[in-house]
């Protein structure tokens, strides 16, 4: 990759790491479904109207818009939301890796090797350790909510992988107009009228501006760079930057939230994200069912 191009990878990678720092500061501002839901809304407009119509069938765009949109995000905002720290989500949802090789071994007949079981297994004991942290030290719901918003987030991507986007933004960007009123529709079911009321009665420039950070920055220019990176450059070669993520994750929310990181918080971030390089990238034995190569999906 050329030198400019890796720098865009490391920023992206930076700007999605950051990310959970900004989810949590807008925690304080909004409801956690609500702030999905806006998350979605301000991403799909007006972008919509400029990417062109969809390159892939809708039942693709639906399937992901509900796995990601609303099942993995509600999941993830709802765990920080009941006290899952920034950093530590940052890391844990990373065994998305090991969701996806399942859900491809299932679904798409994607047999992985030994090598690749292998980090499986490494990544799922960083999980291991990273709960016998967060137990004695924190909300073990909220843990739990954030591996079942990674286990969503596998869903979507082997989604994804079946839809096979030949444009990454224009499918984000549709896909970002499917969670919009379920979401809405949770929020106000569950959190309630009076509360998503307040929350809009009280929205700050500080407010506005985490919308605009994580609809904007993080979703169109994130997966605009992203999709430009690999419309040049083979997956293989893009991917490792994605386990930057954590790293920018956890190093932000110790920086900016004043979050500890625990000795055993830092060997279960090194199992974890030694595991996951190691699903991500070992070579798996042929499908059974063809499967074009996709970007998984980021926060």
């Amino acid at each position: 990759m050329r030198p400019l191009h890796i720098a865009l990878a490391v920023l992206v990678a930076a700007l999605w790491g950051v990310n959970f720092v900004v989810i949590e500061l807008g925690l304080d501002h909004f409801p956690p479904l609500l702030f999905s839901a806006l998350r979605f809304l301000v991403a799909a407009l007006p972008a919509v109207f400029f990417v062109g119509r969809p390159k892939v069938a809708w039942k693709w765009i639906v399937g992901v818009g509900l796995a990601l949109g609303v099942a993995k995000f509600g999941l993830l905002f709802i765990g920080m939301d009941r006290g899952m720290g920034a950093g530590l989500s940052s890391l844990v949802l990373q065994v998305q890796a090991v969701f996806t090789a399942i859900l491809a071994a299932l679904v798409l007949g994607e047999r992985p090797g030994r090598v690749k079981l292998l980090g499986m297994a490494v990544a799922l004991s960083g999980i291991g350790v990273a709960a016998v942290d967060e137990g004695a030290s924190g909300p073990v719901l909220a843990f739990v909510l954030v591996i079942a918003a990674a286990a969503c987030w596998g869903v979507s991507n082997v989604l994804t992988r079946r839809a096979a986007p030949p444009d990454s933004l224009n499918f984000m960007v549709w896909v970002s107009t499917v969670p919009v009123l379920p979401l809405l529709g949770l929020s106000l079911l569950f959190e309630g009228w009076g509360r998503d009321r307040d929350a809009l009665a009280a929205l700050d420039w500080s407010g506005a501006g985490i919308i605009v950070y994580v609809a904007w920055v993080v979703t169109i220019f994130g997966f605009g760079a992203w999709g430009f990176l690999l419309s040049r450059y083979q997956a293989s070669s893009v991917a490792p930057f994605t386990l930057l993520v954590p790293v920018f994750g956890m190093s932000s929310a110790a920086l900016l939230l004043d979050e500890s990181v625990s000795p055993l918080r830092w060997c279960a971030a090194a199992l974890l994200v030694g595991g996951v390089a190691v699903t991500s990238l070992a070579g798996a034995r042929r499908p059974r069912v063809p499967a074009p190569e996709s970007s998984p999906v980021r926060v």
